[in-house]
């Protein structure tokens, strides 16, 4: 068998200074954070089971401008050539990939190292590894790393939680990788145990919320509104320089300039020939599942995951539509709505900002129930300040966010924030609009929908629960509470009813 071939050499650069972090896990998020880490003037290890892995990031290194990069093929020789305390972070799959790589390293780990795990981890996971590195004298971060393969070679947010001492160790380290605001260093330690993790869940929940809604807007301008791609994204581009200026509208606008190229004769966009299946990674239903066991409203969320689960049912779909339309179902718009262009951007406009501030107001709602629960003391606007830059949701609004829980950290709800509440009574009307066009012409508008659901319940002061809860008393003997005075009753709510009769 072959042998794989030598590396090149460690720069000088590399070999003046014995580094204090290494990385493991060489696919493009840890080549690129890697990277990152050794042009910020720190000299890092790095290591891959493949050797390929470990060849490309020292060759990457010397064409990115001798970047202070050393290679590794055993974990051995990767974890000694680290100067104590040291710091490994990894950036594999995970689960068991992760598990199998800390057993791989661990023997060679001294008391005071540190484990930092940068994967999309289930936050109990975190919290049973912290728990066995403790055993072994090792500290452990589970972080958040978000921003995508740009954000981890430039500059992502970052979201430790876990061993204090062991962010302290790396703090200077990870304060010079991630991206910077006017705010500062999109870092900070977000707490005990699965924190970071958790924190990163619920900012891909919103993610999934924040997709789901831009993807209502395209739809409802696109089939109401008849707009072009090329119109489109004029509209996205324009909207990216107001309110909603953020990653997700910026890149929507750059989406629809791109034709295909695999198509020569047609020169359509792109996005027209992309399958209408949208696939997902799982933390978005974690995000749904923690909501429902912590009974927190979290619809456009759930909408959101509903939308996904339903792109995948693709022909089934296509046999429902050819089902109904045999049956007297519109194949298009159930009724033409006549509107206006510049009226119809608008007042999507409006409703997408909206509905926004919903799914941000479920996050983070989300965010402190487990921070009570956990006892982790969450910083909501410190987390709103390193969402401001390097991060798939980072938006203009975002420190706006930031404000309103630095006034009020006790804040119950965004919606009640006097300047976000101002802002959704003034566009209230164009959201209602917007949702019932789309109900009358058939457009189905599950995150909007949903959002403007939530809005409504939550402003008022009386719910029909009354009926709810006389039900589950009459089959269920549940008692209820009165308005009138205090206490807990039951009623024989059959026995009375036929007596009545």
């Amino acid at each position: 068998m072959t042998s794989p071939a030598p590396a090149p050499p460690a720069s000088a650069a590399a070999q003046a200074l014995q580094p204090r972090i290494g990385l493991a896990g060489l696919a493009t998020m840890g080549q690129n954070l890697a990277l990152n880490i050794a042009e910020k003037g720190f000299p890092i290890s790095v290591y891959n089971r493949t050797a390929a892995k470990v060849d490309s990031t020292l060759s990457r290194a010397a064409a990115e401008g001798g970047l202070p990069v050393l290679g590794h093929r055993d974990p051995r020789d990767f974890v000694l050539s680290l100067a104590r305390p040291r710091t490994v972070v990894l950036l594999v799959q995970a689960g068991r990939a992760v598990d199998a790589t800390i057993d791989a390293l661990s023997p060679y780990l001294d008391a005071g190292d540190a484990i930092v795990d940068g994967g999309n981890e289930w936050y109990q996971n975190t919290e049973r590894r912290i728990h066995d590195a403790a055993s072994r004298g090792l500290l452990y971060l589970g972080m958040g790393v978000s921003g995508g393969e740009e954000g981890a070679r430039n500059g992502p947010s970052l979201m430790p939680g876990g061993h204090l001492q062991a962010y302290d160790n790396i703090k200077d380290i990870l304060q010079k990788a991630a991206a910077q605001t006017e705010d500062g260093p999109c870092v900070t330690f977000v707490g005990p145990g699965g924190a970071g993790n958790f924190v990163k869940m619920v900012h891909n929940g919103i993610e999934y919320g924040d997709m789901q809604l831009i993807a209502e807007a395209y739809d409802v301008l696109h089939r109401v509104g008849g707009l072009s791609n090329a119109e489109i994204a004029d509209v996205f581009a324009e909207w990216n320089k107001g309110e909603l200026e953020s990653f997700l509208v910026e890149i929507t606008a750059d989406i629809f300039t791109v034709l295909d190229d695999a198509d020569n004769s047609s020169g359509g966009a792109l996005v027209d020939k992309i399958l209408d299946k949208t696939g997902m990674k799982g933390t978005g239903k974690w995000t749904v599942q923690q909501a429902a066991e912590l009974a927190v409203a979290a619809p456009t969320i759930a909408a959101s995951l509903d939308g996904r689960y339903l792109s995948g049912l693709k022909d089934e779909r296509v046999a429902a539509a050819s089902v109904l339309e045999e049956e007297g179902m519109p194949a298009g718009l159930l009724e033409k709505i006549n509107v206006d262009k510049k009226v119809l951007v608008d007042r999507v406009r409006q409703a997408l900002y909206a509905s926004k501030v919903c799914s941000y107001a479920q996050g983070m709602n989300l965010l402190r129930a487990k921070s009570v629960e956990k006892g982790w003391n969450l910083n909501l606007a410190d987390l709103s300040r390193i969402w401001k830059g390097g991060c798939i949701i980072r938006a203009r609004f975002l420190d706006r966010i930031k404000q309103a829980y630095d006034r009020n950290p006790e804040l119950a709800n965004l919606i009640v924030d006097r300047e976000f509440a101002r802002e959704m009574v003034q566009r209230q009307g164009a959201w209602r609009w917007v949702v019932a066009r789309a109900v009358e012409a058939g457009i189905s508008t599950p995150g909007m929908s949903s959002s403007l659901s939530y809005f409504d319940t939550y402003r008022c002061n009386r719910l029909p629960a009354n009926l709810i809860q006389a039900q589950r008393d009459l089959f269920g003997a549940h008692t209820y509470e009165r308005i009138d005075r205090p206490g807990s009753f039951h009623t024989e709510w059959t026995k009375l009813a036929r007596q009545n009769k």
